[in-house]
């Protein structure tokens, strides 16, 4: 029995059909980690307190303390920041702005450019603050008398049931994050994180005139 040999034409049409393979195209992400022990180790962007201590000795207890003790300030300073945020997200208020209006309610008609040292910020990025702030009627600024181009700032009436309503909000939103401290525990930390700041404070002018 004889069989049919294709015909060209479909063969032809077979050559026409045939995959084109196209080059393979590299991801821009980052490769993950290989597997170990079954496990997914996850990739870190952040140098991590575990990965720093693995350089050092288990017998230098002083340097491995020191390390997971950065970490945690660290850690403290940014969830204290984004859970301050999300009391601030309703009120349609930024932190900067609350902490500007918080020290002007202690000293009201500060200098300008002393305000941007109290609050460690640039005095363009505070300029900036402060006039979103007076266009919004919530702070006014006047010439100094002694000085007619020096600026100072001062509150306005409308900001004061404001600055009360957030004295309140923040009173309460320090009792949540401090509840498991006693009063002899906060004053104890107050005393140690204020010798800390003073030691980053010599360490940064120290930096500084080098």
């Amino acid at each position: 029995m004889s069989t049919k040999k294709p015909s060209s034409r479909v063969s032809a049409v077979k050559k026409k059909t045939a995959p084109v393979e196209t080059p393979a195209v590299k991801s821009k992400s980052p490769a993950k980690a290989a597997p170990k022990n079954g496990k997914a180790v996850a990739t870190e962007t952040e140098p991590s307190s575990a990965a720093l201590l693995d350089g050092i000795p288990a017998t230098d207890d002083v340097s491995r303390q020191a390390i997971r003790l950065a970490f945690l300030v660290h850690d403290v300073s940014r969830i204290r920041r984004a859970a301050y945020d999300q009391l601030m997200k309703p009120l349609n208020f930024t932190r900067a702005r609350w902490w500007v209006l918080a020290h002007l309610s202690r000293h009201d008609g500060m200098m300008q450019s002393q305000l941007a040292d109290v609050l460690e910020v640039g005095k363009a990025s505070l300029g900036s603050v402060v006039e979103q702030l007076e266009s919004d009627g919530w702070l006014e600024r006047r010439s100094d008398p002694s000085d007619k181009r020096a600026k100072r700032v001062y509150l306005t009436r409308s900001a004061q049931p404001f600055i009360k309503k957030m004295t309140l909000e923040e009173d309460e939103f320090n009792k949540r994050i401090l509840v498991n401290l006693n009063s002899v525990d906060r004053a104890n930390l107050i005393r140690l994180l204020s010798l800390v700041k003073e030691s980053l404070q010599q360490f940064a002018k120290s930096s500084d005139t080098e």
